[in-house]
């Protein structure tokens, strides 16, 4: 981890909760950090590919599982380029919280004869995180939580089972690179499970990283 940024990522199923514990840390690490702080997510849209990748995950288009992921990596190496890189040289003790990354791309990709190995091969270019907090949630739970949504369903929302077992054999391979990845159990309330999150991110994160929970 460099001293003077911290790019940390938010992971986990559909249904986990990671677009509103990333928008949760967000809110609590602002107050101290101000402008330092960068939200963002992927795949992003306004990135090249974004919208066609939203297409795709609509069930808008159909592609094959190999243009997918390199629509995917695509996505990402314009997302660093452009919003990831500049937010971490934003200034000193710069933050960039991400809600999904590399990881998601493993799992999801990795269909249609591809391997992980093969994702991450597409993918070797990518900054690693500096910490990838994973909020892991039984398939039950991730089911009811999708029954809360519109009733329109993006194109990976199903076989939750299959998926959670993809999603520890990809952190068991990330973590054979030498990435930094914790478990955080996202089954409770959202209140219990952000807890936990800031409890992680103070042990795990850099030494200056300064806290600020919001009121709910």
């Amino acid at each position: 981890m460099a001293d003077d940024n911290f790019f940390f990522v938010i992971e986990g199923m559909d249904g986990a909760g990671k677009t509103s514990i990333a928008r949760y840390l967000h809110d609590a690490l602002k107050p101290a950090h101000g402008d330092a702080v960068t939200l963002t997510y992927e795949p992003h849209n306004p990135s090249a590919a974004g919208e066609h990748i939203r297409d795709v995950l609509a069930q808008r288009k159909k592609v094959s599982p190999l243009s997918l992921a390199y629509a995917f990596a695509h996505n990402r190496v314009d997302h660093l380029d452009n919003v990831i890189y500049p937010g971490l040289a934003a200034g000193d003790r710069s933050i960039v919280i991400c809600d999904r990354y590399v990881l998601s791309s493993l799992v999801y990709q990795s269909t249609g004869g591809l391997s992980m190995e093969d994702i991450e091969c597409l993918n070797r270019w990518a900054r690693p995180p500096d910490l990838t907090i994973y909020l892991k949630v039984s398939p039950h739970n991730c089911y009811a939580r999708l029954r809360n949504r519109p009733s329109d369903r993006e194109l990976f929302e199903r076989n939750m089972v299959e998926r959670a077992e993809k999603y520890l054999a990809g952190i068991a391979l990330l973590r054979e690179k030498g990435n930094r990845i914790i478990e955080v159990d996202a089954n409770p309330s959202f209140s219990e499970v952000s807890d936990k999150v800031l409890s992680a991110l103070k042990s795990q994160g850099p030494d200056w990283l300064r806290i600020q929970p919001p009121l709910f």
